[in-house]
């Protein structure tokens, strides 16, 4: 569900009630498009999170922290000018739009107190946060419009701010029943769920449909074919929801599919079109949005950090494969090697019967237990003891490429199976720590530049496994990259835990700890090898062969590259993961 004008409301409603009255501090500015800032007073610290993301814009109350940029970025600063200290006045939300603002009262540079406003418009792609002065002059915002990008409304430091353009909705806080019923007559060829939310503000697809299902009538159904009683109904079921918004009775919840378990939507009232699905209930909107985008922001922070790491993971594994191509291509060509010896012999053994200038010969295969007749291509400007030769070197040169090629097409197979893996530790990674692991790790391969830390920057947080507890109580570790795989199979695993890995496919160590014992039930087996399947490659396949052996039969060679070992005495489970059981096995 989007941020309609609902949950807006919603938001609005609490950040209200415990931020009023308190004064702002700390304010920083973690990604581009994002900033925190602290308030204190009424008797509580809150942290505030204001989002612009294209994806994911919102504002709400938040537990978690973000590591900051050693230097504050330029909008960063000039709220630190303009609010720091400022105490907050209100928070509305002006014609039910996707709009919140912050009326904070602050001094000026001549002392004097005048209030500001800090402005989040939630507006997808265009979102955007504005902090103005008293007579609606932008300071600045988090992302400059200037005419290039929009000949509709400028969004620069000096400019006078604006709303955005309106659609000619109307405010559903102001619904009437005489002008519903007139407008509900003119929708010609309009389903009820589009009349709704194309004719009033702030109300979702979602919405509109939830307000269909509480009126009894099925969202799809067309506006001209309304009855009177229906048309009450619908009536009835808006102001009811519109009730409920401006009486902050509010229900925040997310609603989940009955099969996989994944989070469908989530809505701030009861939502009872999806009654008889799963859901978990939230004391809080901050609390929902806390838990529903916090993924979802993560995720697309991580893809945007590892694009470049990807590209190049990508660009050596193309290199590779090409490598490859080459590598068979030759190896085609040196195929018939014994062939050029044989008629180098064959030459040799017949060099006086040859006629000089002679273009060919036939000669009897003495290696041939049917001795049959063989014709050889020879040299007129060369003697036949010089076409011998020419034979022999050409036996030689095949013999000696056959040998390096043997050599480099090992290494290649063994770069590329380290890249995949590495790819493959990417579609895994969950936060910069990880990241930064894997980036370690390609510098000590050689595939980038180690860069020196900065002054004041610190270290790199260590990625730890991901832990997990089977049904029967065993605990289970999965490493996130090579260089965790290597440290958690060779240096935390005991010699008696199971260790486990997908057979011949780019995937995560996986470790059992058995307690000494080095042995587990079926059913801890079967969950771990679910989770080596998972973690790797073959994620979204069925029946994913996994090894599994003690620890103690594991060994890595010398010289070889993070992640990559050698095992004997396994044995081979096949398993097609399943997502639900993985939730249900995580614990934290």
């Amino acid at each position: 569900m989007a941020l309609d004008g609902i949950t807006t409301a919603a938001i609005a409603a609490e950040l209200r009630e415990k931020l009023v009255g308190g004064r702002i501090d700390k304010i920083h500015q973690p990604l581009a498009d994002e900033i925190r800032f602290s308030v204190r007073g009424m008797g509580a610290n809150y942290k505030v999170l204001a989002s612009a993301n294209s994806g994911h814009p919102r504002i709400h109350i938040t537990e978690q922290a973000r590591e900051n940029p050693m230097t504050a970025p330029l909008f960063c600063m000039v709220l630190r000018k303009h609010i720091a200290g400022g105490r907050i006045l209100d928070i509305c939300q002006p014609d039910f739009e996707r709009i919140l603002i912050l009326k904070i009262e602050s001094a000026n540079e001549m002392g004097d107190l005048t209030v500001k406003n800090l402005i989040l418009e939630i507006m997808g792609k265009h979102s955007n946060l504005i902090l103005t002065d008293e007579n609606n002059k932008i300071l600045d915002s988090i992302k400059r419009v200037s005419h290039e990008k929009s000949s509709v409304r400028e969004v620069l430091p000096g400019k006078t701010y604006v709303f955005p353009p309106s659609q000619d909705k109307k405010n559903p806080l102001e619904l009437e029943e005489p002008s519903f019923r007139s407008l509900l007559h003119t929708q010609e060829g309009r389903q009820l769920q589009e009349f709704l939310y194309k004719t009033y503000t702030g109300i979702s697809p979602v919405m509109a449909a939830e307000i269909c299902h509480r009126a009894g009538l099925d969202a799809s159904d067309a506006c001209v074919q309304l009855k009177g009683e229906q048309e009450t109904a619908l009536f009835s079921a808006f102001r009811q929801v519109m009730e409920e918004v401006r009486q902050n009775h509010f229900s925040p919840a997310v609603y989940y599919q009955k099969e996989g378990g994944r989070a469908l939507d989530f809505g701030v009232l009861e939502m009872t079109q999806f009654a008889g699905l799963p859901k978990k209930e939230y004391p809080t909107i901050s609390a929902l949005l806390e838990v529903f985008y916090t993924e979802r922001d993560n995720a697309a922070h991580i893809r945007q950090k590892s694009h470049d790491t990807r590209r190049l993971v990508m660009t050596n594994i193309e290199r590779c494969v090409k490598k490859k191509d080459i590598q068979q291509k030759t190896l085609r060509d040196v195929a018939g090697k014994d062939k050029w010896k044989l008629k180098g012999e064959l030459i040799t053994a017949n060099i006086y019967a040859i006629p000089p200038k002679a273009a060919s010969f036939r000669a009897i295969n003495f290696y041939d237990p049917e001795m049959k007749e063989i014709e050889i291509r020879l040299d007129p400007e060369k003697t036949p003891a010089e076409n011998a030769q020419s034979y022999f070197n050409k036996y030689n040169k095949a013999k000696r490429t056959l040998t390096a090629m043997e050599i480099q097409q090992k290494q290649n197979d063994e770069e590329l199976a380290y890249l995949e893996s590495v790819l493959n530790a990417l579609d895994a990674v969950k936060d910069d720590a990880d990241l930064a692991e894997i980036r370690t790790e390609l510098a000590e391969s050689g595939f980038i530049r180690r860069q020196p830390l900065k002054k004041g920057q610190q270290k790199p947080k260590k990625a730890k496994p991901m832990r997990y507890i089977s049904s029967d109580g065993f605990e289970i570790l999965v490493g996130k990259s090579n260089l965790q795989n290597d440290e958690l199979t060779l240096r935390t695993a005991e010699p008696t835990d199971i260790w486990m890995h997908t057979k011949e496919i780019p995937g995560s160590h996986v470790i059992i700890r058995t307690n000494g014992t080095g042995e587990v039930p079926v059913p801890t087996l079967e969950e771990a090898a679910s989770l080596a399947a998972y973690y790797s490659k073959a994620k979204n396949s069925s029946m994913v062969p996994v090894d599994y052996t003690l620890r103690k039969n594991v060994k890595k060679p010398n010289g070889a590259k993070p992640g990559m070992v050698i095992y004997l005495t396994n044995k081979t489970i096949y398993i097609t993961p399943k997502e639900e059981l993985i939730e249900q096995l995580k614990t934290e």
